[in-house]
């Protein structure tokens, strides 16, 4: 059965049981209102209410995000362009990574290790597989490099 969201307060009670599940950026809440038929207008004045009374903020949601795909084993390449593909400007979204203090480098050992089992690649073959993998998790490649030839805490 679908809710009318015709009104602002079904508009404003969709968007707080939104809300209430996990934390949301501005523009994927209101995709994820719109698809459920609501007026852009009644959207608009939903969020920039909801806005000013705390309950959505965009700063808690890039913390939120980086820190869930980042203990999920994401490096932090992988991690912005999620976040820019979702609407986040580049500029809060680099800034949420500086603020995340997050080590990468100790995050690529940890991803590493349960993948690989520390197990240095033993031929190219190897390191190339290892290599594809953490590029593919978004880390950088001068770390991958260091990672792979048993420099990186040099």
């Amino acid at each position: 059965m679908s809710v009318l969201l015709d009104n602002p307060a079904a508009v404003r009670r969709a968007a707080m049981d939104l809300l209430a599940r996990r934390e949301h950026g501005r523009v994927e809440l209101m995709r994820k209102l719109r698809q459920r038929g609501a007026p852009a207008d009644l959207i608009e004045a939903a969020l920039e209410r909801l806005a000013e009374e705390g309950l959505l903020s965009e700063a808690r949601y890039l913390q939120s995000f980086v820190g869930y795909r980042a203990r999920a084993g994401y490096g932090p390449l992988r991690i912005r362009e999620e976040l820019t593909q979702r609407g986040l400007a580049r500029a809060d979204v680099e800034q949420a990574l500086r603020d995340s203090g997050i080590d990468w480098a100790e995050q690529l050992q940890d991803t590493w290790q349960r993948k690989f089992s520390g197990k240095l690649p033993a031929d190219a073959r190897e390191r190339a597989q290892q290599g594809r993998f953490l590029s593919y998790r978004g880390y950088p490649l001068d770390l991958i490099g260091r990672l792979l030839r048993g420099t990186l805490d040099d």
